[in-house]
């Protein structure tokens, strides 16, 4: 990999949080970022537990004593199944992804994020709550620089029935491209959609875009007793017909929640890359597996430019 250029950091210029439902637990939640300095990163911070971290969780110097925390780091991710999670044991956070997609596709670098419960709120399964609320909490740059990576060659994974590449960029963008494909019995047409990232983009064509699946999916969800509180009006679940009790906000929204996904994980690098992210009917298991292979090879690039310097 190879340093692009830099771009000063940035955070939020107040605190700023919202709320809403547990997909997973059905608890009612609160989450409340706040702004970090210099080189923080994103931090998730569990406030309803007691000061007393079980092992491989980090206490965070910007915590309240007591409080501990898990940097949104790929190191710390602890699963992938239908969703993102981080940390271990009784302080895990679920469902990550769109609180991360928020963040990076504001390009908010340094943010404390504080939640009451082991999720962050549902809300309309998209991230478009979390991005409203920080964008009333206005981005503010801060002094210091942020590194933005490229790569010098295409990256590609492929896996049996999915694949997912970083490629060069042409000029300084990020962009990203899904093609979903479920079949031609699938209720969820073939789509594709490819989007240049940035702030303005992700806010008016990304963030709003809600999570789906399959209705025999939410039916088995609910036989395992998760999602208590959640109807198909809170999410996109797809019958035979289309979505139930609900209507998409664009023809693709499938596929661009796909998107949002991808930078909701490619956060977890914790570095600014751009280039042309492509995947194939990939989820969140694949996202990851790029995601470390790209901080494998970020790493000696950086030792590189920190001698060279």
């Amino acid at each position: 990999m190879r340093l692009l250029g830099y771009r000063p950091q940035r955070t939020i210029g107040r605190p700023a949080g919202t709320a809403g439902i547990g997909f997973i637990t059905g608890k009612d939640i609160e989450v409340r970022f706040k702004p970090a300095p210099l080189d923080t990163g994103v931090v998730f911070m569990r406030t309803d537990r007691s000061p007393h971290a079980p092992r491989g969780v980090v206490e965070s110097p910007h915590a309240e004593r007591g409080v501990y925390s898990v940097p949104a780091r790929v190191e710390h991710v602890s699963g992938t199944q239908r969703r993102t999670s981080l940390g271990h044991g009784p302080l895990q956070i679920g469902l990550v992804e769109h609180v991360l997609a928020a963040l990076v596709g504001l390009r908010i670098d340094n943010c404390l994020v504080e939640l009451n419960a082991p999720e962050p709120p549902g809300m309309d399964g998209s991230a478009l709550g979390f991005a409203r609320a920080l964008q009333l909490a206005g981005v503010v740059s801060q002094p210091a620089k942020k590194p933005i990576w490229t790569v010098d060659s295409s990256v590609v994974l492929r896996f049996q029935d999915a694949a997912i590449a970083l490629h060069p960029p042409k000029n300084l963008e990020l962009r990203v491209s899904y093609l979903l494909n479920y079949g031609m019995q699938s209720p969820i047409h073939p789509q594709i959609h490819t989007r240049d990232v940035t702030p303005e983009s992700f806010a008016q064509a990304i963030a709003g875009c809600r999570t789906f699946l399959l209705e025999d999916e939410a039916l088995e969800l609910r036989r395992q007793g998760l999602g208590p509180r959640t109807t198909y009006r809170d999410l996109l679940v797809f019958g035979r017909r289309g979505p139930i009790d609900n209507r998409l906000r664009f023809a693709d929204e499938p596929a661009r929640h796909k998107v949002l996904d991808i930078l909701g994980d490619f956060a977890l690098l914790g570095h600014d890359v751009r280039g042309h992210i492509v995947a194939y009917r990939t989820g969140h298991p694949h996202n990851i597996e790029l995601v470390k292979e790209l901080s494998t090879r970020l790493a000696p690039a950086m030792l590189k430019e920190k001698a060279a310097a």
